[in-house]
Parts: structure tokens; C-alpha cells; sequence
């Protein structure tokens, strides 16, 4: 049994809908092949049936010959088992085309995904990257398994149609013209019912990623009392995409109607030719019985030559909204520049902003607009193109996976993924062992395997204090003691299992306080060269402010901290602050030294009356 998904996927031909498909089909090759000649076998065998059918009566029965009889009866039994084997392995080839297709476009999906990065949400609603990895890739493999059956029945018809014209011309002819004629009926639809398609896949997508939207803000919705307001906009929005449904149905409905007609007709007109020639005595009983057989045959495999290209319609959509999707580039290429050998902490500086990042200190910008805060810190993250130098050395001249490495920011629009708690929290940090535990060694290189700081004064919630000192990145102990500075000591005591505890998807099992003290804990987990927090205790009350803002000086003492924020309590912790304005650093020094400055006071005294 073949094994999904490949290692590796390949490198796939996204230039358009058909070319992609047939990227597809060329990686599929040979189950491709394989379903096809399967289901050839398989339709000429079912084809061959009526002819044996009649043989055993013209030559049997009639002709009271039992030794013929017995031999044309063999020869169905022979048939109907070459058709159940052959038919076997045709679904078989086609399963493994249709898993190998989706897999591989789901691989690429997410491959895209992870090379856009921060600039995903920007460039593609939620709703679509959903519908893409859950229904198009379907139908993408739906199209090519089709495929088997398409191409058999293709050929039961052209088989078929040899063998009436050699029994009679005339009834060959008619069959000739009439399947023709019925493809052309059926294309006429087909048109109408791709655009009619592809117009319900781009509301299904935006509905969808209404839906994320709303439950994902559905505790905002609830504080400011918008629940009826989102709901009656998502009401109107499936009220269109019902009519959109319904529009797909209309032309669904005469395709599955011109399915049974077309077929039936020309069935009709077979059997009674037929009929008509066995009267006059130009056609024998039993090649009347093997022609009325072919006439009923035939209904099935222009029946799947229909389903072939209805399947195939459906790919189509799907794949033009996967191509448009995977042509996507990120807002700036990677550097091929190989990174310069590591010389310790170094300056984080953005010339734009006039900001300065002094290495091994804790740094706090207080911004006038908090989205000054956002772009400064996308800037020296490196998810958006600017000038920011680390040390000498320009962001833009380091490998994505580099700056990474050195620079994590983390903001409140971070999820926790579903899991272990104590693997979600270990992050990018972790140094598991076998068990899946962490070693106590902690992990070398780079990060801090010495003990750092002392113990906080202050008592947590849980009656343990804000322990902080990290021994061992990665280690039980480096996480316990992260928690501490989090403060999230109340949060792992109340779980039952402790750290052991499974998270729900997207942390929807604790409240946003806490899953903001659980996305800090992650980040001090990841324990990088420089971190820089947006906001970390917005969502927390002054008392655990002032804890956090100590257990994280402490934690990260020697290492390069920046905090946007305009908390007094966490200003006032800082070693170096900076106040932003307009997105430029107008005033820096001592929080209290700062508090002299008319414009930074004013932002500081309204975050204390809020």
C-alpha cells in the first residue's frame, strides 16, 4: 500500500488551472495509467457480455446446441469475473490518484502558507485558505480519478459502436451520431455551471471566513454587545450564498436530467431499429436480445463520460482558486547573502524611527498610537521591508530563518495551539528527550544554561512567588520558572493535570487574561537573542502587572527585551524608555525622567485613568 504524503511534493506548474492539473497528472502517471487501463478492461468486458448473451441464444438455444450453449455460458462467467477484478483494481488505482493529488496540493497549501508568513492575513482571507485545504483539494482528486472511468467509458462506446456497425451499419451509424450529439447537448450546460460554480466558491469563502471571524471576536462581540449586528450581516451573506446554491442546483438538476434523457432516448431508437429488423428478418432473436443489451450498456458509460465532465468543471474552479493562491509572493524576497559569523548581542537600530535597541537591556517604547507600536515592531521583525540593522549587519542581508532565530516578537494576536500544555508552552525552545519531556541538560549554543537573576518578592496568586531564574532552555525546571515570571503559576495549579493538561483549540478553554500569561511564558520559553513584546499585560489587572513586569526583568536580565507597552508599572521596571510619536523616537530616558515631558505624561496618564 502506498504511503501519503510524499516527502517530497515537487515543485508545481501554477501558471494556470490547467497546467496545474496537468502537473497533477503527470506526478499521477502511472496510477493514472494504471486506472485507466483497469477500467478499459474492465467496460470492454461488461461490453462483451450482451454479445456473448446473444451467441448463447442464436447458437444454444435456438440452434438446441448444449455444447455451445455451455461454451458462450462460460464465456459470460468468465467475463463478469474479469469485469469484478478488473473493476477492483480500477477503484484502487483510482483511490490512490485521487489521495496522491490531494495530499499533494495540501502539502504545497501549507508549504505557501509558511513562506508568506506574516503576510498571509494580509493577502488571503481565512475562509479561503479553509475552503482550499478542505474542499478544493477534493475535488482536485476527484477530477483525476474520473479519469479511469472517463477514459473506459470512452472506450466501451467506441467498442461498442464497432461491434453494431459489424452486425448492422445502420444501427451503428445511429449510435455513432448519437453520442456526439448528446456530448454536445451536455456541453452546453457545462459552461453555465463552471461560472455558476466558481461564483458559490468565492461566497462559500468569504462566508467562511466570516464565520472564523466571528467566533474567534465572538468575546469582544459579547462585550460591546455586537452579537445582533454581526449576526444579521452573516444572516444576509448565507442568504446569498443560498442563492448561489440554488443557482448551481438549476443547472445541476438539467444535467442530471439530460443524463437519464439523452441516454434513454437513444436507447429507445436502438431497440426499436432493432426490433424492427428481427420483424422484417434481417436480425436474429438473439442478436435482438444482444442489441437491446448494448442499448441498455450504453446508458452507463455516457452516464460517467457526463460525470467525467461535470467532476472535471468542479477541478477546474479548484484549481484556478489554488493556483491564484500558491502565485502569491511574499511582500520581499529572502537574502541568499549567508549570514555573518555570530559576535554576540548587537544593537537592534531602525533609521527610520531614530529607535535604538541597547543589547542585554530592558527596553520599553511608549507609543502616542498603538499603531506606531505595531509598525515599529512588524519593522524590527522583519515582516515587513525597512532598513533595521542588528549590530552592523542589515536585516534584510540575514536569512529568514536566521532573524528568526535571533528575533522573536509576540503579540496578543498569537494563538495557542491545541495540545499538551507543556509542549505547547516549551515552544521553539524545547529540548525534549525520548519520553517527550525535556532534558534537564537544557540545550547549549546560544541560549542560557546558567542560572540568571534571583527570586521575586512578590507572592503569585497560587501562594508561590515569582520565581525566576532559567536553568536549562528547554528543561522542566527553565519552564517552571518562566511560568513563575508569567506568573501563571494560579493558571497551572487550577488545571487538573498541571502542565500536563491539554490545551483546547485555540486556548478557547482559558480566559484572555491567562492566555496572554501562557503566550508570555511561551515566548520567554523561546529564550532568542533579542524579544520583543507587544503589550503583554493588557489583559491583566495592576497587582499582576507589577509581578510580571519584575519576574521578566528578571528572567531576561543580560538579554535584549523590548516592550512596547504604556503600563506605568512596566515603564517604570524598564532600564532604558523610549516615547514614540508619529512613529519617531521624540524623547528617550528613565520613565520617571520622561514623566517631565508634557506629551509623554499625557499617554502615560491616560493609560493610569484607564
Amino acid at each position: 500500500m502506498r504511503r501519503f504524503p510524499d516527502p517530497d511534493p515537487g515543485n508545481p506548474d501554477h501558471r494556470s488551472p490547467t497546467s496545474y492539473l496537468l502537473w497533477l497528472a503527470a506526478y499521477q502517471r502511472n496510477a493514472l495509467f494504471a486506472g485507466a487501463l483497469y477500467g478499459i478492461v474492465h467496460v470492454v468486458a461488461q461490453a462483451l457480455v450482451p454479445a456473448a448473451v446473444g451467441k448463447a441464444i442464436d447458437t444454444g438455444i435456438i440452434a438446441r446446441d448444449q455444447r455451445a450453449l455451455l461454451l458462450w455460458g462460460g464465456a459470460v462467467v468468465v467475463l463478469g469475473v474479469v469485469q469484478a477484478t478488473a473493476g477492483i483494481l480500477r477503484d484502487r488505482a483510482a483511490l490512490t490518484t485521487r489521495l496522491g493529488a490531494s495530499y499533494r496540493t495540501a502539502q504545497h497549501i501549507a508549504r505557501q502558507a509558511a513562506r508568506l508568513g506574516a503576510a498571509l492575513p494580509k493577502r488571503v482571507a481565512k475562509g479561503e485558505i479553509v475552503n482550499a485545504g478542505v474542499v478544493d483539494i477534493g475535488r482536485l482528486g476527484d477530477a483525476l480519478a474520473e479519469t479511469a472511468r472517463g477514459s473506459g467509458a470512452l472506450v466501451a462506446i467506441a467498442v461498442v459502436a464497432a461491434i453494431l456497425l459489424h452486425t448492422s451499419w445502420q444501427l451503428g451509424l445511429v449510435v455513432l451520431l448519437g453520442v456526439p450529439l448528446m456530448v454536445g447537448v451536455v456541453s452546453l450546460l457545462i459552461r453555465p455551471l463552471h461560472r455558476r460554480q466558481q461564483r458559490l466558491r468565492e461566497q462559500q469563502a468569504e462566508l467562511t471566513g466570516r464565520a472564523v471571524d466571528i467566533v474567534s471576536g465572538l468575546r469582544v462581540l459579547r462585550g460591546i454587545g455586537g452579537e445582533e449586528v454581526f449576526a444579521d450581516r452573516y444572516r444576509a451573506d448565507s442568504q446569498r450564498v443560498r442563492a448561489a446554491g440554488v443557482a448551481v442546483a438549476r443547472v445541476e438538476a438539467l444535467l442530471d436530467g439530460a443524463k437519464v434523457l439523452l441516454p434513454g432516448l437513444l436507447t429507445t431508437v436502438v431497440v426499436w431499429l432493432g426490433a424492427h429488423y428481427v420483424a422484417t428478418g434481417r436480425m436474429g432473436a438473439g442478436q435482438l436480445v444482444a442489441f437491446y443489451g448494448y442499448a441498455v450498456f450504453l446508458v452507463d458509460p455516457l452516464r460517467r463520460l457526463t460525470n467525467a465532465a461535470g467532476r472535471l468543471t468542479q477541478g477546474h474552479v479548484a484549481a484556478r482558486r489554488i493556483t491564484a493562491f500558491l502565485a502569491l509572493r511574499p511582500e520581499f524576497a529572502p537574502s541568499a547573502v549567508a549570514p555573518a559569523p555570530y559576535q554576540g548581542p548587537a544593537p537592534l537600530t531602525d533609521p527610520a524611527s531614530a529607535l535604538t535597541v541597547a543589547p542585554g537591556r530592558f527596553t520599553a517604547v511608549a507609543c502616542a498610537s498603538p499603531a506606531d507600536a505595531a509598525t515599529l515592531a512588524a519593522r524590527l521583525g522583519r515582516y515587513t521591508d525597512s532598513a533595521v540593522t542588528l549590530g552592523d549587519t542589515p536585516l534584510a542581508d540575514l536569512p529568514p530563518d536566521e532573524i528568526r532565530r535571533r528575533i522573536l516578537v509576540a503579540d496578543n494576536a498569537d494563538r495557542l495551539f491545541a495540545g499538551p500544555l507543556r509542549e505547547e508552552l516549551r515552544g521553539r525552545g524545547s529540548d525534549a528527550g525520548p519520553d517527550g519531556r525535556a532534558n534537564d541538560a537544557g540545550r547549549g549554543g546560544r541560549g542560557r544554561d546558567a542560572e540568571v537573576g534571583g527570586r521575586g518578592r512578590d507572592a503569585a496568586p497560587g501562594g508561590r512567588g515569582c520565581d525566576v531564574a532559567l536553568v536549562g532552555r528547554g528543561s522542566d525546571a527553565a519552564l517552571e520558572r518562566a511560568v513563575d515570571a508569567a506568573c501563571a503559576r494560579d493558571i497551572v495549579e487550577a488545571l487538573p493535570d498541571g502542565l500536563d493538561d491539554l490545551v483546547e483549540e485555540s486556548g478557547r478553554n482559558f480566559s484572555g487574561g491567562q492566555q496572554q500569561r501562557l503566550r508570555l511564558v511561551r515566548a520567554l520559553m523561546a529564550d532568542p537573542e533579542v524579544l520583543i513584546l507587544i503589550e503583554p499585560t493588557s489583559a491583566v489587572d495592576a497587582h499582576t502587572e507589577a509581578r510580571i513586569a519584575h519576574g521578566v526583568g528578571e528572567l531576561r536580565a543580560g538579554r535584549t527585551t523590548l516592550v512596547f507597552t504604556t503600563s506605568p508599572v512596566v515603564l517604570d521596571r524598564a532600564d532604558h524608555v523610549v516615547y514614540v510619536q508619529g512613529a519617531k523616537a521624540v524623547a528617550q530616558g528613565s520613565h520617571g525622567d520622561l514623566l517631565t515631558d508634557v506629551r509623554y505624561r499625557s499617554v502615560v496618564a491616560r493609560e493610569e485613568t484607564e
